[in-house]
């Protein structure tokens, strides 16, 4: 009797890498860099998700130029199934859009903290990446958001408020969440390679004034830089994403060095 052939190997089940992006202050560009940042991940062959949990002031819709007749509210009343949310974005990823001007979500309840996780989880065996978009401050909401990710992405700009903003964050992430390592993009820089300086003051801030759980300052981690750029003005304007309107340009290139380190790492 010959022996049965041996079953081939399971493919191992799919686990996204999850990132937040987010910021301590508004206006540094976080949702832009969330957007271009999904885009420069596809190109690389990676199935990527943005979900937006900037839950009632969402505004990647406008920077995608998306209408969306379904979103993460139409998800949470029941009104829509998941499925039906996941939509195409330009760039080759897709997106989890959230609802805007909905007073509702300001604070976090147990039955948003309750769904939020079930999407998440729901969504993270069917794609590589998960970027989680996440709006700018400290609330529970912005913390809760942040917490459902393996690894946090700052975004800060070199203003001085941006940067106090930003060390705030942090400490409180290192506090609440027992962040060690945290990961820095500075956005809107003078010139290309500006974030080292930027990051190693910020970081000389936080050995002095930050301990962690582990007794320990958290450690920023650059990701890259990306300069100030008329480009981005445009892009903006044009709601169209920078890399597929201005491939070449400065900030653009910035985007792309930011996500061939996520890829190395």
């Amino acid at each position: 009797m010959s022996a049965s052939a041996p079953k081939p190997p399971s493919s191992p089940a799919r686990i996204a890498r999850t990132l937040a992006i987010t910021s301590g202050k508004g206006g540094v560009g976080k949702t832009f860099v969330s957007a271009n940042l999904a885009a420069a991940l596809s190109r690389q062959g990676l199935k990527v998700l943005v979900l937006d949990a900037d839950l009632g002031l969402a505004n990647l819709d406008v920077v995608l130029n998306l209408y969306p007749k379904i979103t993460l509210h139409d998800v949470f009343t029941g009104k829509a199934q998941l499925d039906e949310a996941i939509l195409p974005a330009p760039g080759g990823f897709s997106v989890l859009l959230a609802g805007s001007g909905l007073v509702e979500y300001s604070r976090l309840t147990p039955d948003i903290r309750d769904q939020l996780h079930g999407i998440f989880e729901a969504v993270k065996p069917r794609f590589d990446v998960i970027l989680i978009d996440t709006g700018a401050g400290i609330s529970d909401v912005v913390l809760y958001a942040v917490s459902m990710a393996q690894e946090v992405i700052v975004v800060a700009t070199p203003e001085p408020t941006s940067l106090t903003d930003a060390y705030a964050t942090i400490k409180v992430l290192s506090a609440q969440q027992g962040r060690e390592t945290l990961n820095l993009v500075v956005n809107q820089v003078a010139r290309a390679g500006d974030g080292r300086a930027i990051c190693a003051q910020l970081q000389q801030v936080v050995d002095r004034f930050v301990q962690g759980p582990n007794g320990a300052a958290p450690r920023l981690q650059l990701m890259g830089d990306i300069p100030l750029d008329t480009a981005v003005r445009e892009a903006v304007r044009k709601r169209s994403l920078l890399l597929e309107l201005h491939p070449g340009s400065a900030a653009a290139q910035g985007v792309l060095h930011v996500a061939a380190r996520m890829v190395g790492r």
